[in-house]
């Protein structure tokens, strides 16, 4: 038994020519069929096409405005400050107390309750009143870019 590889064809095979006499086999109607929309020249009808009447594209409602894909800024509130008396209160240290879901993303913090603690705050954002909050407490607000995360392969190289 030849096998798959072996095989003696060639991949140039030549298309049928139809539509060359009634001899020829493929002849006349060339394999389209005799009248109708489907045996005619010319411009195909495209996907959304729904036989003349109203397609099905502009039938459905269309969802106006846009999506955004900007991540929203996490959001924590002035009185769980307080649990940071004299501490610099960063991404890291908000997400190592279950504040925020990742330290890799905006926080801002926004005025709930009393500021009664002493903390140096730095992170992405803070309302007006939470900055002014602070301050009044004898704390700092300093905004800090986002941090990045570390790459899984600089972190292989540094451990070799």
């Amino acid at each position: 038994m030849t096998k798959y590889n072996e095989l003696n064809i060639s991949a140039d095979k030549k298309s049928k020519r139809v539509g060359r006499g009634i001899s020829a086999g493929q002849g006349m109607t060339a394999g389209r069929g005799t009248k109708g929309q489907n045996s005619r020249t010319g411009k195909k009808f495209g996907p959304n096409f729904a036989g003349g009447s109203r397609t099905l594209v502009t039938a459905v409602p269309k969802a106006r405005g846009f999506k955004s894909l900007r991540t929203p800024a996490q959001i924590v509130y002035s009185d769980h400050l307080n649990t940071f008396k004299g501490k610099v209160v960063d991404n890291q240290t908000l997400f190592n107390a279950g504040y925020i879901a990742s330290p890799y993303q905006a926080v801002k913090v926004i005025l709930r309750g009393e500021l009664s603690e002493k903390v140096d705050l730095q992170v992405f954002a803070a309302s007006k009143s939470v900055k002014e909050a602070i301050e009044k407490a004898g704390g700092t607000f300093t905004k800090t870019a986002v941090p990045l995360k570390k790459s899984e392969k600089t972190a292989d190289k540094a451990k070799k």
